[in-house]
């Protein structure tokens, strides 16, 4: 008898950390897609921000095409794509586009955050108005199933990406869609077909922590009211405050395996897509490289 196998992929916003450039980020976050390609990873999904000085994921059909440009087996796709910020027939076109160009590797993940402070978003949405998220998400799925009485063209003859509900709540997973859940906001546990985890792996349970320092102080620093970029673990090791509140899992993969498995049995899920925020793009690499084989060893949750 088989025994179904757990996915692994990745979220990732191409963060900008402190000291580099939004270019440094966008070349690393290509490059990490190349190796999480010859790993084994199943997905590589990058979000939807504005205004945010610590992402270079503004533009997500963007980068989601260099991303399928430069790799050959992950699917790729955004995570996601925030539907009250755009006209859901732009939102088809754009990954109709994609569809297109890399059949049957785009995925188009669907969510209602605002995606970044207020003054961004009014500027992103320029004044209009939307109606309820379920009256979007319908006329996008209009779109991508060529019924709607204005086509998306290049979804024309089956061009059309995998579409999914994103959220951070129950409510979000009413509308008949795979649904992805973000464990790495919010850290109850809900039925989902795929959950989002903060990990970070590293070849002893010490360094782990250690680098788990840079990600504890910016949340740590945010609470407190001052936002900043993604710090070194070395300044976050020389700060003087506590620093706490970071939802993130980190340790060796041996520490890691049963906290991994708890996340999929509490939420049923058979999908796990790791985000992991550490300052070195090397320490990075070397967390994902770690998790790979974890799949051969987890197993999906039993819970729905």
């Amino acid at each position: 008898m088989t025994t179904e196998k757990v996915r692994l992929s990745v979220l990732d916003t191409a963060p900008i950390v402190q000291g580099s450039t939004p270019k440094q980020a966008l070349e690393h976050t290509a490059d990490l897609a190349v190796l999480a390609d010859s790993l084994g990873y199943h997905r590589y999904w990058v979000p939807e921000h504005h205004g945010m000085r610590g992402v270079a994921s503004s533009a997500p059909a963007v980068l989601v095409g260099h991303l399928a440009q430069v790799t050959r087996r992950l699917r790729v796709g955004a995570g996601g794509m925030l539907l009250p910020n755009h006209a859901p027939l732009v939102v088809a076109e754009h990954f109709g586009t994609l569809a297109a160009l890399h059949p049957g590797r785009i995925d188009l993940g669907i969510g209602r955050a605002p995606g970044g402070p207020p003054a961004a978003v009014a500027a992103v949405r320029s004044g209009r108005t939307t109606g309820p998220f379920r009256a979007q998400v319908e006329e996008l799925r209009a779109y991508l199933a060529e019924e709607a009485d204005v086509p998306a063209i290049p979804v024309v003859g089956g061009n059309a990406p995998a579409l999914w509900l994103l959220g951070r709540s129950g409510d979000s997973a009413e509308l008949g869609l795979p649904y992805a859940f973000a464990h790495h906001l919010t850290p109850d546990l809900r039925p989902a077909t795929l959950v989002s985890v903060s990990v970070i792996a590293a070849d002893t349970d010490e360094r782990a922590e250690w680098l788990a320092g840079s990600t504890r102080m910016k949340v740590h620093s945010r609470l407190r009211g001052h936002r900043i970029q993604l710090p070194s673990p070395e300044d976050a090791g020389r700060y003087d405050s506590p620093v706490t509140g970071a939802r993130v899992l980190c340790g060796s993969p041996e520490t890691l395996l049963p906290h991994l498995q708890a996340v999929l049995d509490g939420t049923g899920a058979g999908e796990l897509m790791i985000t992991t925020p550490v300052y070195h793009h090397e320490d990075r690499r070397r967390s994902y490289e770690l998790l790979a084989p974890l799949t051969a060893r987890l197993t999906p949750g039993r819970m729905l």
